[in-house]
């Protein structure tokens, strides 16, 4: 017993010294041996193929192997980039803060910006999810603030920029948003008879905006509201005030918009 014990010895350390082989050898990393210019132009080609995770795990690489050069910030906003396009929003974001934390003198610091603030406006367009009745309770304006922030930053630091008339259009089009979404919720709350909260809802899109579409049908709610309440006297300044801001408006006679009727041209 003891000598057949002895023998399985050799066998057993045979099968590890195999199995440890096999294992090194599934590890072991093709670009150990590539210089930085082959990994970077391996990952932009993976990239531009669509293959976004394949060129993530190379933008990684590339910034540990070139670290402290330019290649290596090229490297991090496009990896910033393909995580984008893989729709992984978080890590993208993730990666752009860094980026913009450790470069704040970059030459491309504009297009860090730009890019976090198009990754938060095309953030499933949360905001505009009415269009598919989604409840209004699930909506967060979180990303589209975040987004316009970003685009301020971008368009008050570098006003000549290039991605500056582009930014300056989607913050347009998010202040726009922004407030129909407020208004979206005053009509909510009047449809379900919560009157006193359709009112405040909109007086709040009223002082938060100015000169948006959205703001004349605050106004129609609160006058609906306000008449709702018995609130003559506020009933009337409402209605007042939306005759001489909106002198050709039609609300007073047509009332609200129907559910289909489109109130802003998709980007």
């Amino acid at each position: 017993m003891r000598r057949a014990s002895l023998s399985i010895v050799p066998c057993l350390i045979l099968a590890s010294l195999v199995i440890l082989q096999g294992c090194s050898s599934t590890t072991a990393d093709p670009t150990s041996n590539w210089s930085p210019n082959k990994i970077y132009s391996e990952a932009k080609a993976e990239l531009d193929s669509g293959s976004y995770d394949k060129a993530v795990s190379l933008f990684e690489k590339l910034e540990g192997r070139a670290a402290g050069t330019p290649l290596a910030q090229q490297a991090q906003l496009d990896r910033a980039y393909a995580q984008y396009k893989s729709r992984e929003m978080a890590q993208a974001i993730a990666t752009l803060d860094r980026f913009i934390k450790l470069h704040p003198a970059s030459p491309a610091m504009d297009y860090a910006l730009y890019l976090k603030g198009l990754i938060n406006f095309n953030d499933d367009l949360g905001i505009f999810a009415f269009i598919s009745r989604q409840d209004l309770s699930e909506r967060d304006q979180k990303a589209s603030k975040e987004s316009f922030e970003a685009f301020k930053e971008l368009i008050t630091q570098f006003p000549d920029s290039r991605y500056t008339p582009d930014a300056r259009a989607r913050m347009t089009y998010i202040v726009n948003s922004l407030a129909e979404y407020e208004v979206h919720v005053a009509r909510y709350y009047y449809s379900r008879e919560a009157y006193l909260a359709a009112a405040n809802r909109a007086q709040a899109a009223l002082n938060e905006y100015r000169d948006v579409p959205a703001l004349e049908e605050a106004l129609y709610i609160m006058v609906r509201s306000y008449d709702q309440l018995g609130l003559t006297q506020l009933r009337d300044d409402a209605e007042r005030v939306l005759r001489t801001t909106y002198p050709q408006s039609e609300l007073l006679t047509r009332g609200f918009r129907t559910k289909d009727s489109p109130w802003w041209k998709l980007w």
